[in-house]
């Protein structure tokens, strides 16, 4: 493997490496010798010249994403061992399984290849690059899936145009990597079945990491007048109609997302009559919502995906919040969460415990949720742990 690059830290810099923190910032530089570009992989090392580990280089605040640890340099066969060793820690949590045939095979930092994310659709693989090393080696990360996933594989479909970082992103069409896929696609998740469209979908096509969240509604939602708010493509909404709510509301700002939404009922062979679909703004929509619904979802985008913009996501997620609360039932249940990667666990909780204090409502904690196991999160890399959750039940 071709190395162009070598940096030096500065003295005393080289702790979280050596922790195995996945990311080495702009400050803890010292020296760029040789000719690594954008995207290029360079050796790091300590302030002595001690090898540390090898990785992507970029000009920017993260200016390392750090793939291998040690002296050992990554041979060639780098990226089928580490997808190999990504898809054997699906197998042991038992994915995919008759429960889905869908589910993230690489998961950026907690597979150990930060910048990369891979979704797997029953036979179709989409790759998303957040980084201009990984974009760099998409041909060699395909390659590997065909040898890894070998018959299971039936397409590969690049898509990183809006995730790649500065003028990288205006060059690079989406496309396929190998073969062609059929969209919308059909997945199954715990007996339902979603349409998936990769191509022009928001994110790779659908939010994987909600799938077990999804299920657990389904036991809250018997008999219940349940509102999705944000909804996407309905996932939410077709659990809780296979629960046997008594009626399902979705609403989304997108009429491309409640078209899917529509969609989606009608493939599970759900009664319209129980469903409804509005594309409007949420906040909008609640108003003059008083004791219409026994429980809401609140799953929003991200507010925030920088630390600049911390302040006002928790003023968004504190407004949404306690906007659901004055409306909902006495006794009802609200599903809340975030997935602003700079709001964590603690400081969502106490948003919502805001958002309780603004609407003058009495809640309680029924779970405390995350995402599934196939988004792993590395403990040398806590900050993976981006989905954040809340059963609420408010009197």
């Amino acid at each position: 493997m071709n190395i162009p690059g070598n940096i030096l830290l500065k003295k005393g810099r080289e702790q979280s490496v050596l922790r195995k923190h996945p990311w080495v910032f702009s400050g803890a530089l010292q020296q760029l010798n040789g000719h690594a570009q954008d995207g290029n992989w360079v050796k790091v090392c300590d302030s002595k010249g001690v090898t540390l580990g090898f990785g992507h280089y970029q000009n920017g605040s993260i200016s390392v994403r750090m793939l291998s640890f040690g002296e050992e340099q990554p041979t060639d066969t780098f990226w089928k061992d580490k997808i190999n060793r990504a898809l054997t820690l699906r197998h042991a949590v038992g994915l995919p399984s008759e429960k889905t045939n869908a589910f993230r095979l690489i998961h950026g930092e907690g597979d150990g290849l930060p910048g990369l994310i891979i979704d797997f659709y029953s036979g179709v693989a989409v790759i998303q690059a957040h980084s201009a090393g990984m974009h760099n080696d998409r041909e060699q990360i395909a390659q590997a899936l065909k040898v890894v996933m070998g018959e299971q594989l039936s397409a590969i479909y690049y898509k990183s145009r809006a995730t790649l970082p500065g003028k990288i992103k205006d060059d690079q069409p989406d496309g396929y990597l190998l073969g062609m896929g059929v969209v919308p696609h059909v997945i199954h998740e715990h007996g339902n079945k979603f349409l998936v469209d990769w191509e022009s979908g928001q994110k790779t096509g659908f939010f994987l990491d909600q799938r077990e969240n999804r299920k657990l509604l389904g036991d809250f939602s018997k008999g219940k007048n349940v509102l999705n708010t944000f909804c996407y493509t309905g996932g939410f909404s077709v659990y809780a109609l296979k629960a046997d709510a008594s009626l399902v509301h979705s609403v989304d700002a997108s009429e491309k997302a409640i078209d899917i939404t529509r969609k989606n009922i009608k493939l599970n062979g759900y009664d319209p009559q129980q469903h409804e679909c509005t594309a409007i703004d949420t906040f909008e929509f609640l108003k003059n919502k008083q004791d219409v619904y026994d429980l809401i979802v609140l799953d929003p985008p991200a507010f925030a995906k920088h630390r600049d913009a911390r302040h006002q996501a928790v003023k968004g997620y504190q407004r949404l919040n306690a906007e659901a609360m004055k409306v909902i039932r006495p006794g009802g249940i609200i599903f809340t969460f975030s997935c602003s990667q700079v709001v964590d666990k603690q400081l969502f909780y106490d948003t919502v415990t805001s958002a309780a204090i603004q609407a003058e409502r009495e809640v309680k904690v029924l779970h405390l949720l995350s995402q599934p196991s196939d988004h792993p999160v590395s403990m040398n890399h806590p900050e993976g742990e981006y989905l954040k959750g809340l059963v609420l039940y408010v009197v």
